[in-house]
């Protein structure tokens, strides 16, 4: 079986030639996830509101897959300002309390100077 892409419409899909998210048999690949409100392309303010940003962007990719944030296995997180690192794992461990995936956090120049975090996740559906 070929593995289904879906996107979110937002312009650096296309642009720069990737998928939201893929899905390989039980396996959900979401990409980079930003604060970024895809309906308006603009990216909400603070590192808090562009974590909560991130992960309603995530729930709806994961959703569409057939997953939700309960099956997600493993994240990857890319905070642009190392003064932001405690209020973003801070604000993505509420998220993630009760699901615990493996995690690696890296501090890292973003595409967009509003950006401050993004948020890459892997899960698997059974």
């Amino acid at each position: 079986m070929e593995p289904r892409r879906f996107g979110s419409g937002s312009q650096w899909e296309q642009k720069y030639g990737y998928s939201r998210v893929v899905v390989d048999g039980d396996w959900v690949f979401v990409s980079g996830t930003t604060g970024t409100d895809y309906a308006t392309g603009d990216v909400v303010d603070g590192a808090e509101g562009q974590v909560s940003k991130a992960f309603e962007n995530i729930r709806v990719a994961l959703e569409e897959a057939g997953a939700a944030l309960s099956d997600v296995v493993q994240a990857r997180y890319y905070i642009a300002r190392r003064a932001d690192v405690d209020t973003v794992l801070t604000a993505i461990g509420a998220h993630f309390a009760d699901i615990r995936p493996t995690a690696t956090a890296v501090v890292a120049e973003l595409i967009d100077p509003k950006m401050r975090v993004e948020i890459e996740v892997v899960a698997r559906t059974r």
